[in-house]
């Protein structure tokens, strides 16, 4: 079961783990911490997979809780089933490679059909945002520094902190070649193919 889990349902499991609490604080924990950089977080999708997971047993609900004049609420805990499940979900993520379908590698996939100059004005425009992302990762790393956590909660900032840095560097590098004209362009046509050209092309 553990590989029909979504990422959601993962994420959901793992909140569960540490106490038992109410899909709309599941949502606060999980912006607050920034998991929407991991995956899409919406209260919606977040509360129809926590009634999935107790439908599958995963799941269950103690009780409700209410705040004042709000509505009720339902709080879930992690059945021992539903820890197991996350335990091996967790293994698979890990020890399986998925592919990754993503925007940019698909761009530069097609980056051929328009002129050199403009990819590297869109290329260093998208650097500017990269630095961004990685600036905040350094200030988020900075502070879970600061707050004396365990490195363990922090290795896929870390990740993504190195896969961004090492993502500028070669950006950078694709970029200074479009400028001088070391990288060969080809004169794009609607009927040339490359398949046929001299050189051809490493698809």
């Amino acid at each position: 079961m553990a590989h029909e889990l979504t990422p959601l349902a993962v994420a959901a499991l793992a909140l569960l783990r540490e106490h038992p609490m109410h899909p709309y604080e599941m949502f606060q924990l999980m912006i607050k911490r920034h998991d929407d950089r991991l995956l899409k977080v919406r209260p919606g999708s977040l509360y129809h997979t926590v009634d999935r997971l107790a439908r599958q047993g995963l799941v269950e609900a103690p009780g409700t809780e209410r705040e004042g004049n709000r509505p009720e609420r339902t709080t879930y805990r992690a059945t021992e089933q539903g820890l197991t499940t996350l335990e091996d979900a967790v293994i698979d993520l890990l020890g399986t490679r998925a592919e990754e379908y993503l925007q940019f590698p698909l761009g530069l996939s097609e980056a051929h059909n328009i002129a050199p100059e403009v990819v590297a004005e869109m290329l260093e425009r998208r650097q500017r945002e990269s630095r961004a992302a990685a600036d905040a990762l350094r200030d988020g790393i900075a502070t879970m520094i600061d707050r004396d956590l365990p490195e363990a909660y922090r290795i896929d900032v870390d990740y993504a902190l190195t896969m961004a840095e090492a993502e500028i560097a070669w950006v950078d590098s694709l970029i200074l070649r479009l400028r001088d004209g070391s990288l060969t362009w080809p004169a794009f046509t609607p009927d040339w193919n490359p398949l046929e050209n001299d050189k051809g092309l490493l698809r």
